[in-house]
């Protein structure tokens, strides 16, 4: 009877490990690890996959922003327009300008004049730099537009080059500056070229003998007067308030750079040295890249674990449903060619696209300026697009604000916030935990020392029994 009372009494308190101890720390360690680790782990799956999406979304739009971009970059260079040339860029030089291609060219050009600005220099005080003071006071400009600034002189400013300095921040279409040669230091003013930019200077100096009392308009020496650039271009006189003119022809820039009523400079352009079947196999190409990483980023796979990180995606279905559109819509009101299926090209069953040279030689045999039109016009209206409108259109309705792609990369965003929030909760609840089982099996702990004690007690009354019995 005693014998089995010892074993049942000795294997409990081992159960327990009363004889040994407990290592709490590891337990509630490893208890915290096995409640946190399953919930961690399906946090930072889903993060894993949402963050693919959000990148993969990103490039998506910036591959389709770089292909419409480089597609009017290209159509607006020399290559596909043309290059423009001048006669005598002594006189005139001419360069393109983005968005179209000049049209009235050849263009006989005559520079008249050339616009001119006011031009105010003040006395020079000899011996002075651009650190000597010039006095207190204050300085007024004001324009022949309507515009007036006052700039208070003080120890801040109290300099050739502070005033200057000052004057130039206001951004009111006067600039000065500080010029120092042999007769001494000056200020310069000068206006905006154009009749109709000239402009006054006044001050109010503490001292009359001041630098400053002497910046009067009416003091100074006028060394320019403001005029406008007159031109003749094909026989028709203009003027212009600027030597640059960026409206006398479309998409045509004029640098005028002398007068000379005697000479008449020629406007030209050559012929664009790329051809409009250039354009369209390097399109075709262009946009097959784009729409086969499409593809590859919306696959099905066979399994989770190979499907297109975009699969499943409705806004990325949505932007391949727009684009495969392209083909058939219409570019142009008029004429025998109007969509770029009409000239050869197809899209694919993956929406990719193909382009039938065939039909595209005869076509541009048939009608090449109307094609070229059509593909490249002067400049993109609703009712002929071009090659280069069509692609900004279909861009801007895939990226518009209220759209499906902005709603997925908005829903995308916020399950990221949500996600990075769900593991600092997790942090903060196992941390929680980890304190209760901390705590729980600290006073375990306790009871088992105390119960330890009292079994090397019961093992002696035991021991004592037995001896008895014997």
């Amino acid at each position: 009877m005693a014998t089995t009372t010892t074993s049942v009494g000795s294997s409990i308190l081992s159960a327990l490990g009363a004889n040994s101890g407990i290592d709490t720390s590891a337990l509630v360690t490893s208890l915290v690890s096995a409640t946190r680790d399953p919930r961690q782990s399906a946090i930072t799956t889903q993060q894993t996959t949402n963050n693919a999406r959000i990148s993969a979304l990103a490039s998506a739009i910036s591959s389709l922003d770089t292909f419409a971009d480089a597609l009017t970059s290209v159509l607006s260079g020399a290559e596909y327009t043309g290059t423009p040339n001048s006669t005598n860029t002594n006189i005139a030089s001419v360069s393109l300008l983005s968005g179209g291609t000049p049209t009235g060219m050849p263009a006989q050009l005559v520079v008249k004049s050339l616009a001119t600005a006011r031009i105010f220099a003040s006395t020079s005080t000899s011996g002075a730099t651009s650190s000597t003071a010039v006095g207190t006071g204050s300085l007024t400009i004001t324009t022949a537009g309507g515009k007036t600034a006052t700039i208070t002189v003080d120890s801040s400013n109290n300099s050739f080059s502070g005033l200057a300095s000052a004057i130039n921040a206001a951004d009111i279409g006067v600039t000065a500056s500080v010029v120092t040669d042999a007769q001494g230091t000056r200020l310069v003013f000068k206006g905006e070229t154009g009749a109709a930019n000239d402009f006054t200077i006044t001050s109010s100096a503490s001292s009359s003998t001041s630098v400053l009392a002497g910046l009067n308009s009416s003091a100074m020496t006028s060394t320019s007067d403001p005029a406008n650039a007159k031109i003749t271009l094909d026989g028709t006189d203009y003027e212009y308030a600027s030597n640059t003119i960026d409206d006398a022809i479309p998409y045509l820039r004029i640098e005028l750079t002398a007068a000379d009523v005697n000479s008449t400079v020629n406007l030209t352009m050559t012929q664009p040295t790329a051809t409009m079947k250039d354009l369209l196999q390097e399109f075709v190409d262009a946009y097959n890249t784009l729409m086969k990483a499409l593809n590859t980023s919306t696959s099905t796979g066979t399994d989770s674990s190979t499907a297109g990180v975009l699969n499943g995606v409705s806004a990325v279905r949505d932007m391949k449903s727009q684009l495969s559109k392209i083909t058939s819509t219409q570019l142009a009101s008029t004429g025998s060619y109007k969509t770029l299926a009409d000239i050869g090209i197809a899209t694919n069953r993956d929406g990719t696209l193909t382009l039938n040279t065939d039909t595209l030689d005869k076509a541009l045999a048939a009608d090449p300026a109307g094609i070229t039109k059509m593909l490249n016009p002067a400049k993109s209206t609703a009712d002929n697009l071009g090659l280069s409108g069509l692609m900004d259109s279909v861009r801007d309705n895939i990226e518009l604000d209220n759209g499906p792609i902005k709603a997925a990369q908005d829903r995308y965003e916020k399950l990221a916030d949500s996600l990075t929030e769900q593991l600092e909760k997790l942090d903060e609840d196992m941390a929680d935990y980890e304190t209760r089982l901390t705590s729980i099996y600290s006073a375990m702990q306790t009871k088992l020392s105390a119960l330890n004690a009292t079994q090397s007690y019961l093992q002696q009354q035991i021991d004592a029994w037995n001896k008895s019995d014997s």
